[in-house]
């Protein structure tokens, strides 16, 4: 679990963050949605410790994370990973020696034991036989499915991704979607999303928190989207008309 409590974020004189309160629950799909500009990235950000809060509590389940001097917060990234938006592979290295790569940073792993780590999560994310490709030889999927790879070798108890289905067609979507779950759940992971996709709320949108100009305007479980009264939130999800659509078959059922 983790749980920010009254996070605020000013930039200058730009409040970013206007006192957010909400708890990310373990064993879920926590999806943090929003227009751009909402403030959801700074938020992530805050969670994981790339940016400090103005004032307000990050904590990770009974640890006062936002209180934590370098070596305990260390501890604590131990336990996280990180799906970035561009997967953010390394180039020069091989789809083997991406995943490792946390393993040789942060681990006394032996060799056998690294690669045995590597191959039990390309088999997850069903890139088994692909060890010494180079990312340019990927699709965007498969880079993706390997970042998620790369994300969970170390075993976290926590997992943020950014924008995961950023450029992404809308199949592969929901093959990553799909991924991230069923990980999610197997694992009892606390998992983070920061996304604007509107096909992986209504998917997987298991526990949602909605900003909106750096407050925190709504939260609840997919099957609440459509129902919801507030006004902000219908502007942000039926500007599809789909779902438009859907919204008014779902009222009317």
């Amino acid at each position: 679990m983790i749980r920010a409590e009254n996070a605020l974020k000013t930039f200058g004189q730009q409040q970013v963050l206007k006192g957010i309160s909400f708890t990310f629950e373990s064993g879920k799909t926590n999806l943090i949605i929003g227009r751009s500009g909402a403030g959801k990235t700074v938020l992530l950000k805050i969670l994981v410790g790339l940016q400090v809060p103005t004032s307000g509590i990050v904590w990770y389940d009974k640890v006062n994370f936002t209180g934590l001097d370098k070596k305990g917060m260390r501890e604590i990234r131990m336990k996280i990973g990180m799906l970035f938006q561009g997967s953010a592979l390394f180039d020069s290295l091989t789809v083997e020696q991406n995943i490792r790569f946390p393993l040789d940073m942060f681990t006394n792993m032996t060799a056998k034991e690294k690669l045995d780590r590597v191959n039990y999560c390309l088999e997850r994310v069903s890139l088994s036989g692909n060890n010494r490709k180079f990312p340019s030889e990927l699709s965007g999927g498969m880079q993706k499915r390997v970042g998620i790879a790369r994300a969970i070798v170390l075993n976290p108890q926590y997992l943020f991704c950014d924008e995961p289905n950023s450029g992404l067609d809308p199949k592969t979507s929901i093959i990553i979607d799909e991924l991230i779950s069923s990980i999610t759940k197997e694992n009892n992971i606390t998992t983070i999303i920061n996304t604007h996709d509107m096909n992986s709320v209504m998917e997987i949108g298991e526990n949602i928190c909605f900003l909106h100009e750096g407050r925190l305007e709504w939260s609840g479980h997919k099957d609440q989207v459509l129902e919801s009264e507030n006004e902000n939130l219908q502007s942000f999800i039926f500007a599809s008309p789909f779902l438009q659509r859907l919204r008014k078959a779902a009222l009317h059922q």
